[in-house]
């Protein structure tokens, strides 16, 4: 019995070391910077994983509205930074209409990449949330950018 419990013990601490040694390396490959910034003058398709939404192309399961405002452009710009950094989001590039930010998590510090494009003739922001590894996000994405929507139309 004391074998067995023995046995045990051992196959749960190496499968617990397996996992903290995976999550590790992913959040090691998270730090990768991504292919990012315009296609054609718009934000890139999501990849067919479901850790993406983008509000500029229809694709079913990622698609997410873009923000709309009634400001002016400049305002309504100045309000998407704001809601970025006050949801802990660092802005790491701004050029031209063009915003690029990233989020880590807290723990495991997984990054995660935002970019937002200003279409001030339309009076929409379009919004693009993506996780770095992985296959699914759980929805961190979406909640993201929901997040984001909340801050900038209080």
């Amino acid at each position: 019995m004391l074998a067995l419990m023995k046995i045990l013990l051992y196959g749960i601490g190496g499968l617990a070391a397996v996992i903290v040694l995976l999550l590790v390396g992913l959040s090691l490959a998270s730090r990768k910077q991504p292919e990012l910034g315009l296609v054609d003058g718009r934000l890139r398709p999501c990849p067919h994983s479901p850790n993406c939404v983008c509000s500029e192309w229809p694709q079913q399961g990622a698609f997410i509205e873009p923000l709309v405002f009634t400001t002016t452009a400049s305002e309504a710009w100045r309000l998407a930074k704001q809601a970025i950094t006050a949801s802990g989001g660092e802005i790491v590039m701004e050029e031209g209409g063009y915003l690029h930010a990233r989020y880590v998590t807290p723990i495991l510090r997984f990054v995660d990449d935002l970019e937002l494009r200003l279409d001030a003739a339309a009076q929409v922001i379009h919004v693009r949330s993506a996780s770095r590894v992985g296959h699914s996000d759980l929805g961190a994405n979406r909640k993201r950018v929901a997040r984001l929507r909340a801050a900038f139309n209080p």
